[in-house]
């Protein structure tokens, strides 16, 4: 691939979790990239060398001379912490609505050749099914309504602007780069951190809860998928592994790694959340993706690197001048 032909990719969320590896993969296959982030979410020291990078908010006019003429666009952009949804429901539907309908109008009026967004499985909120298909869609918090929201100006625009969508609703996504930064940060991230520091993390509930954790690459590689597969066009993918693992299983796995001899902390169950997410995948292995990292090598990853990024910066702290 000549630079020349090179295909111009923009990422809204760049500096987030998802957003900065997919941006690196990206790069890798000699894709031009170009970011968008605020930072209230993300971290700039994320995105990586090589993209051409602008601060900027999802619901500002700004972006649409940034996302004019690029060939594809991923909508990662959100307010995506379900307690801090829950606390702020107008915050989250001027983000995930507004910010979301603006990127859109953007794409529409700026030729943009291939638009992929993401959902998320917190539609399934409500739903008894398991493994739940995609024709399930039961929200019920308010991040999740703020999504189910966004797809149907998703096909508005579909509809009426000519776009070629691709909606992903992503399970529990886990790897490298996850925001350990929340008010309630995701389980992995919160274990290995709490643990490798000597602390107790906290499990909201019994530990019962189940989730199915997908390693950020094998999202990456449907990703890639999407900007090459026709057949993605107009359609949803759910994107996990397939398989669920209790909360207490994950603290468990952490804790042997990181050989600690703690107990969690026990607090209520948080408000929103399902007893168990399972994805049914056929749809998106019948365009031959799967994933393909296991539980324990994507949770390595991931305590690599908190241990080379975070947990050292405590230990520089730490040390004497």
């Amino acid at each position: 691939m000549t630079p020349a032909s090179r295909p111009r990719v923009v990422v809204t969320g760049v500096a987030g979790f998802i957003g900065s590896n997919l941006a690196r993969r990206l790069l890798a296959e000699g894709y031009d990239v170009v970011g968008i982030d605020d930072l209230s979410y993300g971290i700039r020291e994320q995105v990586p060398d090589g993209v051409e990078f602008f601060k900027m908010d999802i619901r500002s006019p700004e972006i649409h001379p940034v996302v004019r003429g690029a060939d594809a666009l991923f909508h990662l952009g959100a307010k995506n912490c379900i307690a801090d949804c829950q606390g702020d429901p107008l915050a989250t539907a001027s983000i995930n609505v507004v910010g979301s309908v603006n990127v859109f109008e953007a794409c529409r009026w700026g030729g943009v050749g291939k638009v992929v967004y993401a959902e998320s499985s917190a539609l399934y909120e409500g739903s008894p099914a398991l493994p739940t298909p995609e024709s399930e869609l039961a929200p019920q918090s308010f991040y999740a309504l703020s999504k189910a929201a966004e797809r149907h100006f998703a096909h508005g625009y579909e509809r009426f602007g000519g776009l070629r969508m691709t909606a992903l609703r992503y399970f529990c996504v886990y790897g490298p780069r996850q925001d350990y930064r929340r008010t309630i940060p995701p389980v992995m991230s919160a274990f290995i951190i709490k643990l490798a520091r000597g602390q107790r993390p906290t499990i909201y509930g019994t530990g019962a809860k189940r989730r199915d954790f997908v390693y950020v690459d094998d999202v990456n590689d449907f990703h890639l998928r999407c900007l090459t597969d026709p057949r993605t066009d107009g359609r949803v993918f759910n994107l996990g592994s397939g398989v669920s693992h209790s909360v207490r299983e994950i603290f468990d796995l952490v804790r042997r790694m990181t050989g600690s001899g703690l107990e969690p902390v026990f607090a209520p169950d948080l408000p929103g959340e399902a007893q168990e997410t399972l994805a049914d995948i056929r749809a998106a292995r019948e365009l031959g993706w799967a994933p393909a990292t296991s539980l324990e090598v994507g949770l390595r990853h991931a305590y690599d690197y908190l241990r080379e990024h975070v947990l050292a910066e405590d230990q520089r702290v730490a040390a004497p001048a």
